[in-house]
C-alpha cells in the first residue's frame, strides 16, 4: 500500500488566501505525485462536496475532501497557512488544511487510515505538533502516525470511565462494595462522504465524555466499515445521541431511550452541549420510540436538535420530503441502468426493437438487432423494479428494515393495478405508516425477537395489500392515467408553461427542496416512460445546467464584476455545469442572492420552455454533455441550454453592473481575497 502522505505533499508555507486556491495548490502537488489524473476534474469534485456543507472545523482546521474518479490512490496533502483561510468554521479561518482525496472505489484499509487521521485531529497535542513542525518529512511522518505506534483502529470508540467501572464491578464481587456507575451514552455518527466528519464527531464526543466523566460508546457508520454496537451496551445506555447527515441504520435498536438527534457538525463543534442535553432528557424521562426517532429531525441535516417526541408538527413537510427522497435515491440507479440500456438499444436497432422476440429464444451473435434486443430487454427488466424499489425504500426511510417487505409488496401491487409511480409513492407511505403503528403496540418480551422478521412484515403486508388492491389502488390508477394522458397531450402553450415552471423550480434553490421536487417529478415519469414524461426529463435536466454555466460565462465576459474568489469558482463552474451539478452556482448565489437567483431562474425558465417547445426527450435520469447522444433532438436541446445560459448571464451582468462599486475593489479584491460590497 502506497504511503498516504509524503514530504512532497506537505506545504508548510501555504500562500493561498481562499479555500479554492488552497485546494488547487495542494491538488497540484497530488498531480505532481501522480495521485490525481485530472486537476480540473478533481477540483470540480472538491467544489461540489464543499457546496454541500462547509468543511471548516473549530480549532483552525479545514478538511476539504471528496471521492473522485480522477484519484488514482488515496492521498492526503497538508498545508499550513500563516494568514488563515476561511473554510466556514464558526470560530474563524483555518491555518491547518488537509486535502483528502479518495478514489471512487477506495479500499477499506486506506479509508481506515483516513478515519484515524480524522480522530487525531481532535487531539490538541497532535495539532500543536503540526503547527510547530519545520521539516516536511517530519510532518508527513507525524501525520502518518510514525512518531509512535498506532493504536488498533476501532469501529466503536469507547471512552469515559469504562475500565474503571469494570474494575469497580470486579471489586464489588469480591468485597461487597461497588463504585458508582457513570452516566452511559451510546452514539451514532455518520456523514455523506463517510471519510472525515463521521470519525471526527466520534472522537469529539469521546473527548467530551472523558472530560464530563460520562461513558460514551460511539458507532461510526462511515466508509471504513460499519460494526454495530454490542446490544448489551445499547441496553445498558442511559441516553442516545445521533450526530448524522445520512439516515441512521437500524434505528429500532435504540427504541425506549432518551434521544438527541443532530447534524454531524454539531457532534464535532459542541459535544459537551449534546451530552448535557442527553442527561437532561434522561432526567426528565423523555423516552423515544422507534417511530419517534424517525420523526426527530429527518436526516439530521441541521445543527438543531430533534426532541424525539414527534410532537413538532412544523417539521412534517421536512420528514415527508426525506422519506420520498430516500425512495427516489434508491430508485435512480435502476432508472439510470435501465434507461441507458434502453436508449442504447434504440440507437442500435431503432424504436421497433421494443417489440422484438425474447432473446432467450432468439439470439444471433452476429446480428446487431439481436444485441439491440438484448440491451432493450435487460433495460426493461431493470425498469420492472422501479416502483417496488421506490415504495420499499420510502417505507424503509420511515420505519427501517421491517417496512421493506410491505413496501415492496405494495409497490408490486401498484404495478398490478396499473397505479404506476403515484401508486408506488402511496404504497411506500402506507407501508411505513402501518409498520410504525404496529411498532407502537406493546408486546410480551418473548415476542420481541420475532416481531421485525415475522410478525410486522406479515401484518403490514396483509394490510397494505388489502388497501392497495381494494381501497386506493383503482382511484390512484385513474389519477395516474389522467396524468399520463395530460403529459402526452401537452403541446403548444401548455408544454411551454410546464417547462417554465420546471425551469424555475430547478434554478430557485439549486439543489434544495424545490430543485429536488422537480427532479423527483421527472424521474418518476421514467418509471412508466411516455413521450410526455421523456420531454419533462429533458426539460428538467437542461434547466439544471443553466445556473453554473451562466455564472461561469459571466465571470469570463465581465471579470471586474466579480471577486478573485468568484472568478476562481467560475472556472470550476464550467465543468460543474457541463456535468449537471447545479450546486456549482451556490457560492455566487450565497454572495449576491438578490441578483444571482432571479437571473438564473429567468435563464432556467427560458431553457425549460424551449426544451418542451422543441420536443427534446431524454431517457437517462441525468443531464450533462455526456448524455447528449441519448437525447431526442440533441441540437435543439443544446440550443435551449445555450439560450437560457445567455439570458441568465446577461441579466446577472446587467444587475451587477447597475450597482455602484469601486471597480478595482470589485475586480481584484486585494491580496487577502477580502471583498468590498456595497449594499443594494
Amino acid at each position: 500500500m502506497s504511503e498516504l502522505i509524503t514530504a512532497e505533499l506537505v506545504d508548510l508555507d501555504l500562500s493561498a488566501t481562499t479555500k479554492d486556491a488552497a485546494a488547487r495548490s495542494l491538488a497540484e502537488r497530488m498531480v505532481a505525485a501522480h495521485r490525481v489524473t485530472d486537476l480540473d476534474g478533481f477540483l470540480a469534485d472538491v467544489a461540489a462536496r464543499e457546496a454541500q456543507m462547509p468543511t471548516g472545523l473549530d480549532g483552525g482546521i479545514g478538511i476539504p475532501h471528496c471521492r473522485s474518479e480522477h484519484v488514482s490512490a488515496p492521498t492526503l496533502a497538508f498545508g499550513r497557512s500563516g494568514a488563515g483561510i476561511d473554510f466556514g468554521a464558526a470560530d474563524g479561518p483555518a491555518d491547518l488544511v488537509f486535502l483528502i482525496a479518495a478514489p471512487a472505489g477506495a479500499d477499506d484499509d486506506h479509508l481506515t487510515i483516513l478515519s484515524g487521521l480524522a480522530r487525531r485531529l481532535m487531539d490538541p497535542e497532535f495539532t500543536a505538533a503540526l503547527r510547530a513542525g519545520t521539516d516536511p518529512r517530519a510532518v508527513a511522518a507525524l501525520i502518518r502516525g510514525e512518531e509512535a505506534p498506532e493504536e488498533p483502529e476501532r469501529e466503536q470508540v469507547e471512552t469515559g470511565k469504562q475500565e474503571q467501572a469494570e474494575a469497580g464491578t470486579e471489586a464489588a464481587g469480591g468485597t461487597g462494595a461497588a463504585e458508582s456507575v457513570p452516566f452511559r451514552i451510546v452514539a451514532v455518527t455518520s456523514c455523506p462522504t463517510g471519510i472525515a466528519h463521521t470519525y471526527m464527531a466520534a472522537e469529539s464526543l469521546a473527548a467530551a465524555g472523558r472530560a464530563e466523566g460520562v461513558e460514551v460508546t460511539v458507532e461510526t457508520q462511515g466508509s471504513a466499515g460499519f460494526k454495530k454496537l454490542d446490544p448489551a451496551v445499547v441496553a445498558a445506555a442511559d441516553a442516545v445521541i445521533w450526530a448524522h447527515d445520512v439516515e441512521v441504520r437500524e434505528k429500532a435498536r435504540f427504541r425506549g431511550k432518551p434521544l438527541v438527534d443532530v447534524g454531524v457538525k454539531a457532534g464535532i463543534n459542541r459535544p459537551a452541549e449534546l451530552i448535557a442535553e442527553a442527561r437532561r432528557r434522561a432526567e426528565r424521562g423523555e423516552i423515544a420510540t422507534a417511530s419517534d426517532s424517525d420523526k426527530a429531525s429527518g436526516s439530521g441535516n441541521g445543527d438543531g436538535d430533534g426532541n424525539g417526541s414527534g410532537a413538532d408538527h412544523a417539521h412534517f413537510g421536512v420528514r415527508l420530503r426525506t422519506y420520498l427522497m430516500s425512495g427516489v435515491s434508491y430508485m435512480v440507479p435502476f432508472v439510470a441502468a435501465g434507461g441507458l440500456l434502453i436508449a442504447l438499444s434504440f440507437a442500435i436497432g431503432g424504436y421497433e426493437i421494443a417489440s422484438a422476440k425474447s432473446v432467450a429464444d432468439h439470439f444471433v451473435w452476429g446480428e446487431a438487432d439481436s444485441w439491440a434486443a438484448l440491451l432493450n430487454q435487460i433495460g426493461s427488466a431493470a425498469f420492472g423494479f422501479l416502483v417496488p424499489v421506490l415504495a420499499g425504500y420510502i417505507a424503509y426511510g420511515m420505519a427501517d428494515r421491517p417496512a421493506l417487505v410491505p413496501g415492496f409488496v405494495g409497490g408490486a401491487i401498484a404495478l398490478t393495478v396499473n397505479a404506476g409511480f403515484l401508486g408506488g409513492l402511496v404504497a411506500g407511505l402506507l407501508a411505513g405508516a402501518v409498520v410504525m403503528a404496529v411498532q407502537r403496540v406493546p408486546v410480551h418480551a418473548t415476542l420481541r425477537g420475532i416481531m421485525p422478521v415475522l410478525v410486522i412484515p406479515l401484518i403490514a403486508s396483509a394490510v397494505v395489500g388489502f388497501l392497495m388492491f381494494i381501497v386506493v389502488g383503482k382511484p390512484i390508477a385513474s389519477l395516474q392515467n389522467a396524468l399520463t394522458d395530460w403529459l402526452n397531450g401537452l403541446s403548444g402553450s401548455n408544454a411551454v408553461i410546464l417547462g417554465v415552471v420546471l425551469g424555475l423550480m430547478m434554478c430557485f434553490d439549486m439543489g434544495g427542496p424545490l430543485n429536488k421536487v422537480a427532479y423527483a417529478f421527472a424521474v418518476g415519469g421514467l418509471a412508466d416512460p411516455t413521450p410526455g414524461s421523456l420531454k419533462v426529463m429533458a426539460a428538467v435536466m437542461a434547466a439544471g445546467m443553466v445556473p453554473p454555466l451562466a455564472m461561469a460565462l459571466a465571470t469570463t465576459v465581465r471579470r471586474r464584476l466579480f471577486t478573485k474568489t468568484e472568478r476562481e469558482n467560475g472556472r470550476a463552474a464550467w465543468v460543474l455545469g457541463a456535468s449537471f451539478i447545479t450546486e456549482g452556482a451556490i457560492p455566487f448565489a450565497a454572495a449576491d442572492p438578490l441578483r444571482v437567483i432571479p437571473s438564473v431562474m429567468a435563464g432556467g425558465a427560458v431553457t425549460g420552455a424551449l426544451s418542451m417547445a422543441f420536443g427534446a426527450t431524454l431517457r437517462a435520469p441525468h443531464g450533462g454533455v455526456f448524455v447528449v447522444p441519448l437525447i431526442g433532438e440533441p441540437f435543439l436541446y443544446l440550443l435551449a441550454i445555450a439560450a437560457g445560459t445567455l439570458v441568465a448571464t446577461a441579466l446577472v451582468v446587467l444587475l451587477k453592473g447597475a450597482r455602484r462599486t469601486a471597480p478595482e475593489a470589485a475586480g481584484d479584491a486585494g491580496a487577502d481575497g477580502s471583498r468590498v460590497t456595497v449594499a443594494a
